[in-house]
């Protein structure tokens, strides 16, 4: 049997511009392209019509049908990854495993398994770097450490971003393959007939009706980020996140497309780059505060509201018109994200972990890096030095960026009528007790561990 290398896809769904498979291509076998679908993730999902699924359904049916063209095989598998390896390594004569690097906890703890799995087995494990511009490593401060402040990371960020470009590194920002990859390296693949693909209904899935948005970089929308990206009701923001997410486009390729554009974009990027360190370099933050002082924080959690707030009936009509639009499309524009996690850590006094699963149950570019800074910069207890007493106030939100309310009378078309509830709290006496409630606990907190 002849050796081949397999290339494994996970968050990197595409042909052109993919570290891994452009270095498994180069290697010394041909390559059987591979993807998993996860049953240690996908069987956890609440939503039998996720439409994330069905998103990677189709990508992976469209790069199927790409690679079959030149009589190349995609494997594409349901189930444990372990069992999945297993079963691949009795079938194929495996000289090498590529595949990009993943920085999420169970990723990371997946990954070690295969590298151990197929160390045992005489085949080696090779990973690159490919959904971030610069790793945890690359990006540190001049005395040593990771960067847990933004404003210093992303100086640096970008110090070592020109640094590169002035050397030409060509693993950058420039494509790994600049164009056709499967008809120009075809021969480096592993031919033969196409294998099968498990249906959405053999996972337990339906197909979502949500429309996912264009893999197109508007460049007019990216010049005038900076002027418009804080009003929901204008086309102001790239709406690339799931894109991202599952690496359907580079993230080198958006950063070269961009960079020149608008600085306030380039460092929405940055801030992926920041959040993805985080969780790399401190994995407690999944499901814990960064700064443990902030676990004392006595969370009401009202079940009735935290349900009001899911369904968009708070009252407030900023926080509910995002709701209802990340309920019916799976987005929610960055702006009103902050504004309703806000209101639920804040107003609530609602445990900022209840918002983060229930965003990563909906939002289509759910990333575990980004959806976590997120939550733990709205609820006070990441990596932001902001005082706790920071508490948006949702009704000046809306009357600064939805001041004719185009955005909340298209998700709340009852705003004004006697159908509209009234707020479930009362936004002054809701912040008092948000930092009354924040300034005891930490003060407890630090008498305690003094």
């Amino acid at each position: 049997m002849s050796k081949v290398s397999i290339f494994w896809f996970r968050r990197d769904l595409r042909l052109e511009d993919n570290a891994g498979l452009y270095h498994a291509l180069r290697g010394d076998h041909p390559v059987l392209p591979l993807f998993i679908f996860d049953s240690e993730i996908l069987d956890k999902l609440e939503d039998r019509d996720d439409a994330r699924v069905t998103f990677i359904h189709d990508t992976l049916t469209a790069m199927r049908k790409q690679l079959g063209e030149q009589n190349i095989p995609f494997c594409i598998r349901y189930g444990n990854p372990a069992e999945v390896w297993a079963q691949l390594l009795d079938e194929y004569s495996v000289a090498a495993i590529y595949t990009n690097r993943d920085y999420e906890p169970y990723a990371k703890e997946r990954d070690a398994q295969v590298a151990e799995f197929a160390a045992d087995h005489n085949v080696e494990f090779k990973s690159f770097k490919d959904h971030v511009i610069f790793e945890s490593d690359e990006v540190q401060k001049k005395t040593g450490g990771t960067y847990t402040v933004f404003t210093p990371y992303s100086k640096m960020w970008r110090s070592k971003l020109d640094a590169k470009l002035d050397q030409q590194d060509s693993e950058t920002l420039s494509y790994y393959f600049k164009s056709y990859p499967v008809q120009k390296y075809s021969s480096n693949f592993i031919q033969g007939k196409q294998l099968p693909i498990p249906s959405l209904n053999e996972m337990n899935f339906t197909r979502s009706k949500i429309e996912i948005p264009k893999n197109e970089v508007d460049k007019n929308v990216v010049k005038n980020y900076s002027d418009n990206r804080n009003f929901p009701a204008i086309n102001g923001t790239s709406r690339l996140g799931i894109h991202l997410r599952f690496g359907t486009m580079s993230i080198r390729q958006l950063a070269q497309q961009t960079r020149d554009l608008n600085f306030t974009f380039l460092n929405e990027l940055i801030w992926r780059d920041f959040y993805s360190q985080i969780l790399d370099v401190f994995p407690h933050v999944d499901g814990n505060a960064f700064r443990e002082k902030y676990e004392a924080i006595p969370w009401i959690n009202n079940e009735e509201h935290f349900a009001a707030w899911c369904a968009g009936k708070t009252g407030y009509p900023l926080v509910d018109a995002g709701m209802r639009e990340l309920n019916t499309t799976g987005h929610m524009h960055n702006r009103v994200r902050m504004v309703v996690a806000s209101f639920l850590t804040k107003h609530l006094l609602i445990d900022w972990r209840w918002g983060e699963a229930y965003f990563a149950r909906k939002l289509l570019d759910f990333d575990l890096a980004s959806n976590n800074g997120g939550w733990q910069w709205a609820a006070g207890c990441g990596t932001d030095a902001a005082p706790y007493f920071r508490v948006f106030n949702p009704s000046s939100q809306l009357d600064k960026f939805d001041k004719q309310k185009v955005y909340t009378k298209k998700w709340v078309p009852e705003f004004g009528t006697d159908e509209y509830p009234e707020p479930i709290v009362e936004h002054k006496s809701a912040r008092q007790r948000a930092i009354n409630t924040y300034k005891t606990a930490l003060q407890q907190f630090e008498s305690k561990n003094t």
